[in-house]
């Protein structure tokens, strides 16, 4: 019969390591992309720095709040919600049951690499939303050059059951390096004289 559990035994495992050439195989993918790399939503180039800023203001992130592979958005779902529907209440009270409901089940201040990344562009002082964005991309180039797959992403990689939070933090500290020494403004960078 197939084994259909997994143990925490077998989910420990060494930190993936991210290493000098796998960051110049991403740098060949990224001259040879599609769409510009360093280049946001926004229509902006976006530097090196800042989006190595932006990747260690994640790392910081995750360190303080934590790390959580995936989201269990079902954990309450069966149970039913206490929330009174009767006529009679005030709208103060409704949103009162509100906000204390939303409050309960987020609670777990934890994040995802995605939600992580997205959240530090949010919050304004160590990125915004292009170096999300261009962090998100930078990432997905290390993950294929580490993997070796032209559909690799960052996102369903650190998704995977055997991930750990030594696992993206490699990762975000490779993505780092890397925008530090091929993004714009680097002097590795290419179109830069040296």
């Amino acid at each position: 019969m197939p084994k259909t559990t997994i143990t925490a035994a077998e989910l420990t495992t060494d930190a993936v390591v991210f290493t000098d050439e796998t960051l110049r195989k991403a740098a060949d993918l990224a001259a040879d992309a599609y769409r510009p790399v360093w280049t946001g939503p926004s229509g902006e180039e976006s530097s090196g720095e800042l989006v190595a800023r932006h990747l260690e203001a994640t790392i910081a992130l995750l360190d303080k709040d934590g790390w959580i592979r995936t989201y269990d958005y079902g954990k309450g779902w069966s149970a039913g919600t206490d929330l009174p529907d009767d006529d009679s209440m005030t709208v103060k009270a409704m949103l009162k049951s509100l906000l204390r409901l939303v409050r309960d089940e987020t609670g777990d201040p934890r994040r995802t690499l995605s939600t992580a990344l997205r959240h530090v562009g949010e919050g304004g002082g160590k990125g915004d939303s292009d170096t999300a964005y261009i962090a998100s991309g930078v990432l997905d180039l290390v993950v294929r050059a580490h993997t070796g797959s032209d559909s690799a992403s960052a996102t369903p990689w650190s998704e995977r059951l055997t991930r750990t939070h030594a696992d993206i933090t490699a990762l975000l500290t490779a993505g780092a390096r890397f925008a530090r020494t091929y993004g714009p403004g680097a002097a590795g960078a290419p179109g830069r004289d040296a």
